[in-house]
């Protein structure tokens, strides 16, 4: 076959398979662009889900005259100029492929005018072909057009979804945005009816708006707020609380500079953050914003610009952990509010605050039972278990200052919950579960009080890896010793075990030090060994924490809830389960219609 060179409407239509997916694609690339622009109100107009048409405005710096043809060059932009900028790229945009290719695969019309003109010029170009530019009456800014999206590439328009999938593909698209450009001004219209209105968000107060307009009440009301700084590299955002977890992974953003992005390295931290406080199969929510000098990040490695990499991942990675992890540690029973208040505008609430266990099963089996020898080894660290503080008298506050978070014991339901009275309302108590979290966190502080006890293997353990994998265990030596293992390199494809935690002596250490291997490959750091260790604690403390239908006295309840109170992730249980809920005055008025 004969080298050619190929068209250029050909060699657009080609750049839009890649760029172009569906008419989300183009609203990304237009509201980029609007915003590289520096607009201050966006507004994006749909038709037919975008199949006939996407419209995009906005009040930015607009494009002059002679501008406009150039724009739907390929490869043309205002954004980069040598090899330095790309290296430090600052803006949403760089390639110069959206405009001509969004223009080769629609019916395409831009206009613009810059502010010191008296008016715009238009510019259409359908199917790529560009005519003469025309005086258009309108504001400073720019507005875009795409009509009959495909309508020249019918294989690709009939892999289009229906009309409600492709506008709630733009919806996500654009709150996602949103999120990340608080002080900008959006707006979404579908088919002429008003569908999101966005205002500009200047203080806390109006971002926690624009979260609820997006995320939802829940996670508005109770999300944490976190900022965190190291090595020049800043992460600030809100996290969700493990009790508002999803069934999917639908609410989690993270940007790096303003681009939203997906990135494995961030999410294996995000999980690990979560893992002792999360149910199984559950997701978190969060908007996580990270700022990096430029030149450490690279994100011209995806043709869309959804992925990036970074130039230090350990870094990142420990950043993402500990900050989240720290956050969440901070979250005690009785500091944050387990749910909601009802607002007077709220209907009655069937006592589903009381109730909602999130659906979740009570009981729990561990992925697998620990050991007998490793039970019977911590049994002896920890053969009388942690006792309760003092028994405190029942007390009768003077005032609502002096009520503690969780306020005071009042009686005992059905042998499971205890119910107490605080200074908002009325607090509800899963006995067990908060047991358990106040147990399991004290046995992980003895053994981290500890360290790690290790024992030597009469039998070295020779374990067969990849050569890879070999010199990665070479280098890693410090690594293994800090979490109780002696590794070493016994040739090319090989490695030996010659100690191990005693804790985890009798687990599968082959399948242990291969997990760590992968760990270590894939993210720079592992947790494996503490999350197997944390399994074994785990099962102690459900083990060892009070049972149902066991009658405590107002003393012992009392002194429970004080252990909450001052422990670490007190608010969920070792498996996600919420540990409390609390009813405020206002709910319990609207139970019995009180003040009406």
């Amino acid at each position: 076959m004969t080298i050619r060179t190929l068209p250029d409407h050909l060699i657009n239509q080609i750049a839009a398979g890649e760029v172009i997916e569906r008419p989300a694609s183009v609203v990304k690339e237009l509201v980029e662009n609007a915003l590289d622009a520096g607009a201050r109100t966006i507004t994006v107009d749909i038709e037919a889900g975008g199949a006939k048409l996407v419209r995009v405005s906005d009040d930015g710096g607009g494009i002059p005259r002679e501008q406009l043809a150039l724009a739907l060059s390929r490869h043309a932009t205002s954004k980069i100029a040598s090899m330095e900028d790309l290296e430090q790229v600052r803006s949403m945009g760089f390639r110069g492929e959206a405009l001509p290719s969004i223009a080769s695969v629609s019916r395409f019309s831009i206009a613009s005018r810059t502010p010191e003109t008296a008016h715009g010029w238009r510019v259409d170009a359908p199917g790529g072909q560009l005519a003469e530019a025309v005086a258009e009456a309108m504001r400073p800014g720019t507005r875009v057009e795409a009509w009959d999206l495909f309508y020249n590439v019918p294989a690709r328009r009939k892999f289009l979804k229906a009309e409600r999938t492709e506008f709630g593909h733009i919806e996500d698209w654009l709150q996602a945005l949103a999120l990340a450009r608080p002080q900008v001004e959006f707006r979404l219209t579908n088919n002429g009816k008003s569908v999101l209105a966005l205002k500009p968000a200047g203080d806390d107060a109006q971002m926690r708006q624009r979260l609820r307009a997006i995320l939802g009440p829940d996670f508005a009301a109770r999300a944490l707020a976190l900022r965190h700084e190291v090595a020049g590299v800043t992460l600030e955002g809100w996290i969700g609380l493990p009790t508002d977890a999803r069934a999917q992974a639908d609410h989690q953003y993270f940007y790096v500079n303003g681009r939203l992005v997906r990135d494995r390295i961030v999410t294996h931290a995000v999980r690990q953050a979560y893992a002792d406080v999360l149910f199984h199969g559950r997701h978190p929510a969060y908007v996580l914003h990270l700022g990096i000098d430029p030149a450490r990040v690279d994100v011209n490695v995806h043709p869309a610009k959804q992925e990036v990499r970074f130039r230090d991942g350990r870094l990142i990675h420990e950043l993402v952990q500990r900050t989240l992890a720290e956050a969440l540690a901070a979250t005690r029973a009785g500091h944050v509010a387990p749910s909601p208040p009802v607002s007077p505008e709220a209907p009655l609430p069937a006592m589903q605050p009381v109730l909602t266990t999130q659906a979740l099963p009570l009981a729990f089996s561990p992925a697998r039972p620990p050991p007998a020898a490793a039970m019977e080894s911590l049994r002896e660290l920890y053969a009388t278990p942690p006792a309760a503080p003092a028994q405190v008298a029942e007390a009768s506050p003077a005032s609502a200052a002096e009520v503690p978070p969780l306020g005071y014991a009042l009686a005992q339901l059905h042998g499971i919950y205890i119910l107490a009275q605080s200074a908002r309302g009325l607090v509800i108590v899963d006995m067990h579960a908060a047991h358990e979290r106040i147990t399991y966190e004290r046995l992980k502080s003895a053994l981290e009080a500890q360290g790690v006890h290790a024992q030597r293997l009469l039998v070295p353990l020779t374990i067969a890896v990849s050569r890879r994998e070999a010199e990665l265990a070479e280098g890693a030596g410090e690594t293994f010793e800090r979490i109780g293992f002696e590794v070493v390199r016994s040739g090319p494809e090989a490695v030996s075990v010659r100690r191990v935690p005693s804790a985890l002596a009798d687990l599968d250490i082959e399948a242990l030090v291969r997990d760590v291997l992968a760990d270590l490959r894939e993210h720079g750091s592992t947790r494996r060994i503490e999350e197997t260790r944390n399994e074994l604690l785990a099962t102690m403390a459900c083990h060892a924490s009070v049972r149902a239908n066991r009658r405590l006295s107002l003393p012992e309840m009392n002194a429970l809830l004080r252990d909450m109170e001052a422990t670490e992730r007190s608010a969920q249980c070792n498996h996600g389960r919420p540990t409390w809920v609390e009813l405020d005055q206002s709910a319990l008025d609207k139970l019995f219609l009180r003040g009406r």
